[in-house]
């Protein structure tokens, strides 16, 4: 690996929430003046961007843009991070799907963190962090992954009575760790990087 490789920072991708082919109405210019711009979220890291896009492409809701580092840029001109509230009703009516679709597509990450979650303090884990999960079942998941980790979300299904939905109760969590800027603990939604 070459000294130039090492120091590239590593390509971060976002999912189109809305793109709005005249840019953004809060712009202060013209609609029929303004750049195509939009809204994304994090592949990884579920961050949000306000993005603008170059004028001579046109995308959908779910097409993957690179969105970090600059230089790896195709479509996207510039990508500001955002709070939940700064997104169009348009990207929040889309959250919920995408974050579903990302937890579905990338199911070996998520079920790890099944596997892998660990105490916060003394009195509370990861698991506890997501909705619905009491000490009952937090434990109960314990058991069963020192017996033998999970495999998928099937599995913690049928091995880990009463929890119902493993991958929905993640997605839940994301979900309110994005909308919540008071919560005192975050699993999945990384802090923003003001490089991007």
């Amino acid at each position: 690996m070459s000294e130039s490789e090492r120091d590239e920072p590593p390509e971060r991708r976002a999912v189109v929430l809305d793109y709005l082919a005249h840019g953004l109405s809060s712009s202060g210019r013209p609609q029929y003046d303004s750049s195509p711009a939009g809204y994304a979220i994090d592949l990884d890291s579920f961050d949000l961007y306000e993005v603008a896009f170059d004028e001579s492409e046109r995308l959908t809701i779910g097409t993957e843009v690179v969105v970090h580092p600059r230089s790896a840029r195709t479509v996207v001109e510039r990508a500001e991070p955002i709070e939940y509230d700064d997104l169009s009703s348009g990207a929040k009516s889309e959250v919920e799907y995408v974050i579903t679709d990302l937890v579905e597509e990338d199911e070996r990450r998520f079920v790890d963190f099944y596997n892998e979650a660990q105490p916060i303090t003394l009195r509370l884990h990861q698991l506890n962090l997501l909705p619905g999960i009491g000490k009952k079942l937090r434990n109960t998941i314990l058991d069963e992954r020192k017996r033998k980790p999970f495999e998928s979300f099937d599995e913690i299904e049928e091995r880990v009575s009463g929890l119902h939905d493993p991958s929905g109760i993640l997605v839940e969590r994301i979900i309110e760790e994005l909308r919540e800027d008071e919560l005192k603990y975050r699993t999945f939604v990384g802090q923003h990087d003001e490089t991007v």
